[in-house]
């Protein structure tokens, strides 16, 4: 039986939690990826079977507001932003909490203002090691109020055992995020370790690997990115391939195939189980629902989509990337980007910028509009962005009549 969480109650709705709960309840095997449809005549708005809080996120949640509760009159700070969601951060701001670091890694509290009788709260995307060791000798126990998500965990202890076994690991991810950094800092400790961005990365490293490439070229664009003495002619012969559990597991596979068959070159098809490692198990199930599940969302088609979530949030940017591809785009943070039915706001990936769009809405009728979010997304934000745009639509339907095909559970 699946767990539940006691998250606050002001992240769930009366909309979007219900159509949730009643596909969960209908296709408890998760076999059906096909869309909720929510269909006001006029418009009719299409959910993604998988969006929105995952496990590791109501984990975190939970335990973040748990402790503020068991802890009146003590100091609570968080290493760093609790989850890319800026409203959940600001609820926490607003109960008290302090923010140790940046998202990138910049101090914003010096750590030696903190005493033993303060609390460190571990964020869901995990810490260094080096940041463990020093809360340790500040007298605070950084895995009293640890809420890392459980599946960056398992990609953590994956990473020793293949360091133990005498493999490198290739950590596909962002070397700025949180999640990446942890990884790396873990990582490192039993393992050679690079970095790769993408695919194009890959193919380099793959390159160095064949002996295509030498030792100048992958300090070019590894340099700052792999472990203390890395030597690519040594550490490149035994590698498995682990993941910033936010990225698209697509992409993850693509390298994965990539790096082993350009071991597969280099030492035989016959030795491969010498040199790859199949790591295939450490992708995040999570994020691997809600990317098919948008997958399924573009296939179906509509006439544009609105993304909501963080904008420094990596899983939500990728849900926007795929969305992008089939249709006009809205990555919002949340309804008061929805200026009006002419204007929107939103935040344009490729040019790291914040855009206003006028004509949004398109003028046929009916208007399919796709709503999803990022995994670090309250159900309760869809709500409000759902009950905004539907109000610049005349003669819609009861909201109670087109809910009937979600009964509540």
């Amino acid at each position: 039986m699946a767990r539940h969480f006691d998250i606050p109650i002001y992240y769930k709705s009366s909309i979007i939690s219900r159509v949730k709960r009643s596909r969960q309840v209908a296709d408890a095997r998760k076999r059906d990826l096909s869309p909720s449809i929510l269909d006001f005549g006029p418009v009719r708005f299409l959910l993604a079977r998988h969006f929105g809080f995952c496990f590791g996120v109501e984990n975190a949640i939970e335990l973040a507001y748990h402790t503020l509760e068991a802890n009146p009159g003590r100091r609570v700070f968080l290493l760093s932003e609790m989850i890319h969601n800026p409203s959940v951060n600001q609820d926490l701001q607003e109960r008290g909490v302090r923010f140790l670091f940046t998202p990138s890694g910049d101090p914003l509290i010096p750590m030696d203002q903190l005493s033993p009788d303060d609390i460190a709260i571990v964020p869901a995307f995990g810490t260094t090691l080096e940041i463990q060791s020093e809360l340790t000798s500040l007298g605070i126990d950084p895995y009293t109020y640890n809420t890392t998500c459980p599946f960056v965990e398992k990609v953590w202890n994956r990473s020793s055992q293949l360091g133990q076994a005498g493999y490198t690991v290739v950590v596909h991810g962002k070397a700025s995020h949180e999640e990446t950094r942890a990884t790396f800092s873990h990582s490192m400790r039993d393992a050679p370790t690079v970095v790769v961005l993408n695919l194009e990365e890959a193919q380099l490293l793959g390159e160095i690997v064949r002996g295509k490439a030498d030792g100048e070229a992958f300090r070019r664009t590894f340099g700052q990115k792999c472990s203390e003495g890395f030597d690519p002619a040594r550490d490149l012969r035994r590698i498995g391939v682990v993941n910033q559990t936010t990225m698209l597991a697509a992409e993850t596979r693509e390298i994965a195939r990539y790096i082993r068959a350009a071991l597969a070159d280099r030492f035989g098809e016959d030795a491969i189980g010498e040199h790859y490692a199949d790591t295939s198990d450490t992708l995040c199930y999570a994020t691997n629902e809600n990317q098919n599940a948008t997958y399924a969302l573009v296939e179906r088609g509509a006439d544009l989509a609105l993304v909501v979530g963080g904008y420094n949030s990596s899983n939500t940017s990728h849900i926007v990337e795929l969305c992008e591809r089939a249709m006009p785009t809205y990555f919002i943070r949340g309804q008061e980007e929805v200026v009006s039915e002419v204007s929107i706001d939103h935040f344009d990936l490729d040019e790291k910028q914040m855009k206003r769009t006028s004509g949004w809405l398109s003028a046929g009728r009916p208007l399919d509009i796709v709503l999803t979010c990022g995994a670090s997304c309250p159900d309760a934000l869809l709500d409000q962005v759902l009950l905004k745009v539907l109000g610049y639509f005349e003669n819609t339907f009861e909201l109670q009549e087109v809910l009937q095909p979600f009964p509540e559970i």
